[in-house]
């Protein structure tokens, strides 16, 4: 159990203290906007799918941005492991260089979408039983839309000094679009603090919706006009949802909001990553439950390192060596679902978690 590390928000650790918490109380789990990071989540999202330990009573809305969606859109599919074993496989054999443009980024992370989600499996998707998908984007305003490389690296400059004022002002830049499967939007979406626009998924918008979430400014082209949105550039969900930037749970009774992190700190946009004093309201914490990967666990990493989007550089001339670095960190990270899954089981979990 020195693998995994747990915390919990108020009202979940209280819940846990007192002996309460089950998996029928997770109403949503988060994929975070982590990169290559999301390597090490891999193990425990097999863990929780193969275990069918969510969505038993009510369906789990499974929300997620950039790499948080590519891993939960698998969970969805008719069938869930192969498609998300599909992703592994792909994602770490997909190979960026110094030479490619951003629009050749966008046509190898299409390629990676199709590689693993199959077009005739969509209707039986969107219609899953157990889970909801809400896929977060971001539609970009004014010049931040621009295919210009200045003029949305001037964007994102002028984003974060506003966003270092207020957090709020990453709106002036960024809308908020949530693309869902369920009847009617998330509760989330609902939220007064949600200030964005919820859309419904659909076949058609699907991969697109999946394809913005992933489009990361400057470095990948954006995605226009996607069916049933508002028009504009659609950009990476990170930019408004890094990690955290919800209270996912509503606030209603013991409702509880799982997430797998890399990390101990919580960011809430891509933009506050710099930060350190930037956290994610004291309210959206309340509900979580975080299981993140202890310091034991990232020394038996190669190198002692979490996969990092840098290792696309760091190895452009051996791309080999960050496949088996890639393949060995999905390896390690097998068992952390089982060890939080036996930590429930237990009764160990009271002991072990600790408050945010």
């Amino acid at each position: 159990m020195d693998q995994i590390c747990i915390r919990a928000g108020k009202n979940v650790y209280e819940l846990i203290q007192d002996g309460g918490f089950t998996f029928d109380m997770v109403t949503t789990y988060v994929g975070a906007a982590s990169g290559p990071r999301w390597l090490v989540a891999s193990g425990f999202d097999l863990s929780l799918l193969e275990n069918k330990v969510l969505g038993n009573n009510l369906p789990v809305v499974l929300a997620g941005s950039s790499a948080g969606a590519l891993r939960l859109a698998a969970w969805i599919q008719p069938e869930p492991e192969k498609s998300y074993q599909g992703l592994i496989d792909a994602y770490i054999s997909m190979n960026i260089t110094r030479d490619d443009t951003p629009a050749e980024i966008l046509q190898s992370l299409k390629d990676l979408i199709d590689s693993y989600i199959d077009d005739d499996g969509i209707p039986f998707a969107l219609v899953n039983k157990n889970y909801r998908l809400a896929i977060i984007t971001a539609r970009a305003k004014r010049f931040a839309s621009s295919d210009v490389r200045w003029l949305q690296g001037l964007a994102i400059g002028m984003g974060f000094l506003c966003s270092a004022v207020n957090r709020r002002l990453i709106h002036k830049f960024f809308q908020r679009v949530v693309f869902h499967n369920s009847p009617i939007p998330p509760p989330f979406c609902l939220d007064s603090d949600f200030r964005g626009q919820a859309v419904a998924l659909n076949k058609v918008n699907f991969k697109y919706a999946l394809l913005a979430s992933t489009a990361i400014p400057l470095a990948v082209a954006g995605v226009r006009d996607i069916y049933g949105a508002p028009n504009g550039t659609y950009r990476d969900g990170g930019f408004t949802d890094y990690q955290l930037n919800q209270r996912y749970s509503g606030g209603k009774g013991a409702a509880v909001t799982l997430m797998f992190n890399h990390q101990e700190r919580i960011i809430p946009a891509w933009l506050d990553k710099g930060l350190t004093f930037r956290r994610p309201p004291e309210r959206y914490l309340e509900d979580l439950l975080m299981v993140y990967p202890s310091d034991d666990f990232i020394r038996k990493l190669p190198y002692r390192q979490i996969p990092d989007r840098k290792d696309f550089k760091r190895y452009v001339n051996n791309p080999l060596a960050r496949i088996r670095n890639w393949r060995q960190a999905v390896t390690t990270s097998k068992h952390l679902g089982e060890d939080f899954l036996e930590c429930v089981e237990s009764g160990k979990l009271r002991d072990i978690v600790k408050r945010i």
